[in-house]
């Protein structure tokens, strides 16, 4: 059951991105921008916790759950360093993410030949 809830919605929040994509003039990186800050968000006002174990990677994979892994890094980096947190503690909490993403980025471009769209 955790599988085809996580299933539904991460299909929810893709089908809702893509409504907004087609519907809307949004830039697809606009778009991305409006996910984390929402995922963020809804992580300082406390909604995301309970949505997040409700749902699982449902949640937790798409950009929503990127946010809020930004915002729980700050809130943590703020308790321990204070203001310096702000800026040091959604950079480390996501860290892992980040490098693995720009790896295996860098990786996919020497073993493929990109190109630019035309």
């Amino acid at each position: 059951m955790e599988f085809i809830k996580a299933f539904l919605v991460g299909g929810i929040i893709c089908a809702a991105v893509q409504i907004l994509m087609d519907k809307t003039k949004l830039m697809p990186g606009r778009i991305m921008v409006l996910l984390v800050c929402s995922g963020a968000v809804l992580g300082f006002i406390g909604l995301y916790e309970p949505f997040s174990e409700w749902a699982g990677a449902g949640a937790n994979v798409p950009l929503l759950g990127f946010g809020n892994l930004l915002w729980k890094g700050v809130k943590e980096a703020i308790g321990k360093e204070g203001f310096l947190g702000i800026f040091k503690g959604g950079l480390t909490s996501a860290s892992a993410g980040i490098g693995a993403a720009l790896v295996f980025s860098y990786l996919g471009a020497l073993i493929f030949e990109p190109k630019m769209k035309k």
